[in-house]
């Protein structure tokens, strides 16, 4: 990606970002989770944008690489909390509570439904492996955290078993679909109401935590305000 001023626009500002890149995303991030990756031109996003296509090049040489910008968007903040929180002096209940916490806001709080292209047939392409391998590094600190908290719940330190510990990653990232079904009218809204708290407390239910989570609830906080991720970056 350039960040250099390019040629003049064509209009004033019409979308939200303090750079043209920032605002060619924005606009990328509408059409790609509205209209579709493959029905989305780079010539459409431009003039979402007020800018010349070829200004567009300028910056991103391809509609793949402003689909990988979104994406990194998606992931790295994420994965930056989860590995502040593997090292955190915290049980991992309330580590695996906070992660879940911070990435459900970040899922259900950007502008756009980013989560939603996880599912484009074109993620299989060598172009986004270093997208791939940082969604699994942060599905591997969702494993880790999830084998540490049942242990702390149940006090058997035997291995989890990989269906089991894979439940909180996929918890959290149900909030992608729930997203989607809010957004088209399915299911009452707004969808960051409440899901947040509400999925990460899933996350401990689904290993065996019984006991209210008050407690978990208030640590979980404060240990996000310690670590610095009280108000994720947006996907």
């Amino acid at each position: 990606m350039t960040t250099g001023p390019g040629r003049p626009r064509l209009t004033s500002q019409r979308r939200p970002g303090q750079t043209t890149p920032e605002e060619i995303l924005d606009a990328a991030g509408e059409l790609f989770t509205t209209k579709g990756f493959a029905a989305t031109s780079t010539r459409l996003i431009a003039e979402m944008v007020g800018i010349r296509q070829a200004s567009l090049y300028h910056h991103f040489p391809n509609k793949e690489e402003i689909l990988a910008a979104l994406l990194e968007e998606t992931v790295s903040p994420a994965l930056a909390a989860a590995e502040r929180l593997t090292d955190a002096a915290a049980p991992a209940t309330v580590r695996l509570h906070a992660l879940a916490t911070y990435d459900v806001t970040q899922l259900t709080t950007t502008r756009w439904n980013l989560g939603a292209l996880y599912l484009l047939p074109e993620l299989l392409t060598d172009r986004f492996e270093p997208f791939r391998t940082q969604r699994t590094l942060l599905r591997g600190h969702y494993r880790q955290l999830a084998d540490r908290a049942l242990t702390e719940i149940t006090g058997d330190s035997g291995s989890i078993s990989p269906a089991l510990a894979d439940l909180p990653f996929r918890i959290v990232e149900s909030a992608i679909a729930t997203r989607a079904d809010i957004e088209r009218g399915l299911l009452p809204g707004p969808e960051n109401e409440g899901a947040a708290g509400l999925l990460a407390d899933a996350c401990l239910r689904t290993l065996g935590w019984t006991a209210p989570l008050d407690e978990i609830r208030a640590k979980s906080r404060a240990l996000l305000a310690e670590t610095g991720g009280g108000t994720p970056l947006h996907r």
